[in-house]
């Protein structure tokens, strides 16, 4: 006797079928995944590079690059004029404003302030010659002399940067003084007149001022630099990882398996992903409690690690498509993360870098997630800091995967 199947039974076996393809897929890349994570978690290296070195390298660098915050100037002066112009650029050297920023030492004579500089007692002179108040009046003036000591190239930019300033009010002093005088006032009042002109100051001043909400600290850039920059080497490891299973026949084993060839690719790339994601998010975390990097927004700040973390993904990817040892895997990733960090910026503030600098690195996924960490630095938050960053970042993700599925598909035809 002969039974006919019907439609709905048929259509539930298949999605049966269908299920249960879907759960051992998902059970062997459960178990690729874990496997290669315990591999990791097992590699003493892996941990160092990824997470304890990018925190090494960024407290070394906060301190390096982070005396911006705690600048002072050890600055002599030397006063052989003794008159109303030289007391104001004292005082002015001495104003609360200054305060934070120099600490003043007053001298006999310019051959004691010059030993003092070049001993290092004080960073910087500058020497007030005798007749400087006198000389507004005068037709010749008397220069100021800023003395150096070039281990402080800083402090004697200060040094003459406050002197200048002054220079000019004089200068304008001068001109008030001249225009009196044509205007017929009395040679017997030129001290008089000298006087009341020093004591003027220019109407209108200059202040710093920052487009984002707040100055960017030396250690909110270096700490997602740094991490991003030890996390590229996993794509040297999950390469290396990948040719050693080829070679032991692993990869051989499980193309066998009903799962397939990319049930062991997505457990790579997950456990790849995973552990640049904790590297990140670990650095960052950590610069957060004790270097004090600061950043406007966690949530994009976030988004910047996962999108590199993609990228560190299609990274892998490539070079394993390009590579066909363990060592050519090897070499080709020092290759690559050696070009990205040096175009995209991590070693150096990319602002401070040539245009044609910052051009390349936006062809490169850490220089744009290093744009957006910068801008959530300077306290801009939401897409005005991470949206373009998060473009930038999926375009190079999208052309790196694309050139990688390119490769795969010439190697099996070829």
């Amino acid at each position: 006797m002969s039974t006919v199947r019907r439609p709905a039974d048929a259509d539930s076996a298949g999605n049966a079928r269908t299920g249960s393809a879907y759960a051992d897929t998902a059970s062997a890349v459960a178990t690729v995944a874990l496997k290669d994570l315990r591999q990791r978690l097992r590699d003493r290296s892996a941990w160092v590079i990824v997470f304890l070195a990018p925190l090494v390298i960024t407290g070394l660098m906060s301190l390096a690059f982070g005396g911006s915050t705690t600048f002072h100037t050890r600055l002599a002066v030397v006063d052989l004029d003794h008159g109303a112009a030289a007391k104001g650029l004292l005082d002015t050297l001495r104003s609360p404003q200054l305060a934070p920023l120099v600490s003043v030492r007053a001298y006999p004579s310019g051959a004691d302030a010059a030993q003092a500089v070049r001993h290092g007692t004080q960073q910087a002179a500058i020497v007030v010659p005798a007749g400087f108040t006198a000389a507004i009046a005068g037709a010749a003036p008397k220069p100021v002399t800023v003395l150096d000591n070039v281990d402080y190239p800083l402090q004697a930019r200060l040094a003459g940067a406050v002197t200048e300033s002054y220079a000019a009010q004089v200068n304008a002093d001068r001109l008030a003084v001249a225009t009196a005088l044509a205007a017929g006032a009395l040679p017997a009042d030129l001290p008089r007149l000298s006087a009341e002109a020093a004591r003027l100051r220019l109407p209108e001043s200059t202040r710093a001022g920052h487009l984002a909400g707040s100055e960017l600290k030396a250690v909110s850039y270096f700490a997602p630099s740094m991490g991003m920059f030890f996390v590229l080497f996993t794509v040297g490891f999950a390469a290396r990882g990948y040719f050693t299973e080829q070679r032991q026949g692993t990869l051989d084993r499980i193309a066998a398996a009903p799962v397939g060839r990319s049930a062991l690719l997505l457990g790579k790339s997950a456990v790849t992903f995973a552990y640049s994601l904790a590297g990140l998010a670990t650095t960052l975390v950590a610069a957060r409690l004790l270097f004090g990097a600061r950043y406007a927004d966690p949530l994009g700040a976030a988004a910047l690690c996962v999108g590199m973390a993609v990228a560190v993904v299609c990274l892998t990817a490539l070079v394993i498509a390009i590579a066909r040892t363990e060592r050519q895997a090897e070499q080709l990733s020092s290759v690559v993360v050696f070009a990205l960090v040096l175009l995209g910026g991590n070693f150096v503030f990319a602002s401070a870098g040539p245009a044609v600098l910052r051009r390349l690195a936006l062809f490169t996924p850490n220089g744009w997630a290093l744009r957006g960490f910068t801008d959530l630095g300077t306290g801009v938050g939401g897409l005005a800091a991470v949206g373009r960053p998060l473009l930038g970042i999926a375009a190079c993700s999208a052309v790196i995967a694309l050139v990688t599925a390119v490769l795969l598909r010439l190697r099996r035809s070829g």
